[in-house]
């Protein structure tokens, strides 16, 4: 993982400016909702996963993929486009960016309610304000499957 300190002045500013676009949302949930042993769970990442054989990512991606939650590890492709991406976490275990295994795992031992037949995929190096229109879209999409907690995996 590269520091800031260590990326060129114009680089350090584009990330620094990433940041300071970000909206504040405080600490306080915007609702209430059923014990955890009761959400249902869903995973979005911005890791830049797909499925094998669904399109990669292109640089400036702000759109979404959708992977099913019974598709294999072995399945799962990684187009995350930064120079500035470390791999080989994913490339040992996937659930370092898209824990499914150990949401699985909550899941049978009761600590949430259930996992979601679907998970979902961003690019993180994606313009952050073009990300908003197709984050409503996932968040109907969520809501049609009566999802009501999510695991954000930022990468």
């Amino acid at each position: 993982m590269a520091r800031l300190t260590d990326l060129p002045e114009w680089e350090r500013q584009h990330h620094l400016d990433k940041i300071r676009d970000l909206p504040d949302f405080g600490r306080t949930p915007f609702i209430t909702g059923p014990a955890l042993e009761r959400r249902r769970v869903a995973i979005v990442t911005t890791s830049g996963l797909h499925v094998h054989g669904d399109r990669p990512f292109e640089m400036g991606s702000a759109d979404y993929r959708i992977i099913p939650g019974d598709a294999p590890a072995a399945e799962l492709r990684m187009s995350h486009i930064s120079v500035n991406f470390d791999r080989s976490g994913f490339q040992e275990d996937v659930n370092v960016v898209f824990p499914l295994d150990r949401l699985r795992e909550l899941e049978a031992e009761g600590i949430v309610g259930s996992v979601s037949d679907f998970h979902y995929s961003f690019m993180g190096a994606a313009p952050i304000r073009a990300l908003e229109p197709k984050a409503r879209e996932l968040a109907a999409l969520l809501k049609k499957d009566r999802v009501d907690a999510v695991l954000l995996t930022p990468v």
